[in-house]
């Protein structure tokens, strides 16, 4: 495994990190299943899925309806300390349903994913679906894997106040690069997306005015960007040690996020629905009490802005492994 950082002169990569064996989690995986094959009682779907996901559609749309006649500067600080934190938990929820957590039969997750879109203003749900099992089954995996930042991106963010800008931008990235870097056609399960959501947009915009879409629509942006609960977009994979590639955050934030701040546990499980998977670390302690894990979502935002030698670099990759003959 080499690593582009020099860290005794606190100087910033100008490469990503990259490994020369496979990932950590499929391994780990079968050793812990050996071990502990009471584990696999935990895999299925979560029957309150269903119910969260409404009740937090429910509560945000009431919500930007009944903003109608506020002002701007109302606007910003409710979606910023309110509906942020209710459109990312539905973010999460839909990560959560790219792994059909909620219902056995894949094309209800794919419903429950639109409905669950709705308050995000953009329609996301399937095609985040088709990138991010990718990102599960190629971790790392350079051209694959579009969860790491781009070349230009890396190149271009080089200080502090470029971090900064980064990560208020992040949730741009996040949502463009595969567009840019590894596009996918679309389907007709995406072009329900986009027909449900436009629909859903165009009514609010028709009925209440502009004001409750743009509260949805800052809720999105300020919740993905300088945000406590974004923080998990670089505590997950964002490498501050170059011996580790995933890292879990157990801090109170989980209860809001679906608990995917087990970050481990879940690319070792994606099976388990987050409300279960602190149970692998309990029934697994030895697997998981010696990696490095956080706290605070926020300290791991100013850690990332901060740290010199931490930048977009500090991100695992690897090359596909070949295709094995028949």
């Amino acid at each position: 495994m080499v690593a582009a950082v020099d860290e005794d002169e606190g100087v910033m990569a100008t490469d990503f990190f990259w490994s020369y064996t496979d990932e950590p989690h499929a391994s780990r995986r079968r050793e812990i299943l050996a071990k502990y094959p009471q584990i696999k009682e935990l895999f299925g779907p979560d029957p309150w899925a269903f119910l969260k996901i409404v009740l937090v559609v429910s509560l945000q749309l009431w919500t930007a309806t009944f903003l109608r006649d506020a002002s701007w500067l109302k606007l910003l600080t409710v979606a910023y300390f309110f509906g942020s934190f209710l459109n990312h938990n539905l973010f999460l929820a839909i990560h959560e349903l790219s792994h059909n957590l909620a219902f056995a039969t894949p094309s209800l997750n794919r419903w429950l994913g639109i409905f669950a879109n709705l308050p995000i203003g953009v329609p996301m749900s399937i095609t985040f679906q088709k990138y991010h099992l990718e990102h599960h089954r190629f971790q790392g995996v350079d051209g694959i894997d579009m969860d790491i930042p781009s070349q230009a991106e890396a190149h271009a963010v080089r200080n502090a106040a470029a971090k900064s800008v980064w990560v208020v931008l992040q949730l741009f990235f996040y949502a463009l690069r595969p567009l840019f870097l590894k596009p996918k056609p679309p389907g007709l399960w995406e072009l329900t997306n986009l027909a449900v959501q436009v629909g859903l947009d165009a009514g609010l915009v028709r009925l209440y005015g502009w004001r409750p879409l743009a509260y949805l629509l800052l809720s999105t942006f300020v919740g993905g960007g300088m945000h406590p609960m974004a923080g998990h977009f670089i505590s997950e994979h964002y490498v501050f040690s170059p011996e580790q590639e995933t890292y879990s955050y157990y801090g109170p934030l989980n209860l809001m996020a679906w608990h995917v701040g087990y970050h481990n546990e879940h690319h070792d499980f994606p099976r388990i629905p987050g409300a279960r998977l602190h149970r692998v670390k309990e029934m697994a302690p030895e697997y998981y009490d010696g990696l490095r894990s956080y706290r605070s979502w926020s300290q791991v935002i100013y850690m990332y802005i901060m740290d010199q030698t931490v930048g977009p670099f500090s991100r695992m990759k690897r090359k596909q492994a070949p295709k094995k003959d028949s």
